[in-house]
């Protein structure tokens, strides 16, 4: 299967889904816990990636890389400002939000690197 196929234009194809909103810059295991966690307690996930300044990897690469992920089932992009929107097309059984660890995920881990070069 292309996983590629699970990201989709319109939120209404994933309606009722829980919304798990985040960068999805740097993906680690942290983040398929955290995702396997939701879909236990709530079912189906769609991803919502959000744009970032600064961003490692392009949106589009975000999200490919989300799709990639077995526990999610749907991916969506969004632009900037139009996270509300899309929470109010899908009516998410539930919202989980990740954006600040995957922000401080993210610092950790370029800190780590930086720490290896400058040995």
């Amino acid at each position: 299967m292309d996983t590629r196929n699970k990201i989709i234009a319109g939120p209404e194809t994933a309606r009722g889904a829980t919304a798990v909103c985040g960068y999805f810059d740097v993906l680690r295991p942290w983040h398929v816990a955290e995702l396997a966690r939701a879909k236990a307690a709530h079912g189906a996930l769609a991803a919502i990636v959000l744009p970032l300044a600064n961003e490692l990897l392009s949106q589009v690469a975000r999200a490919e890389m989300a799709a990639s992920l077995r526990v999610i089932d749907y991916v969506i992009a969004a632009g900037p400002g139009e996270l509300e929107a899309i929470l109010a097309r899908l009516e998410p059984a539930e919202i989980v939000r990740l954006e600040e660890a995957d922000l401080r995920r993210r610092g950790e881990l370029i800190e780590h690197v930086h720490r290896r070069q400058i040995r």
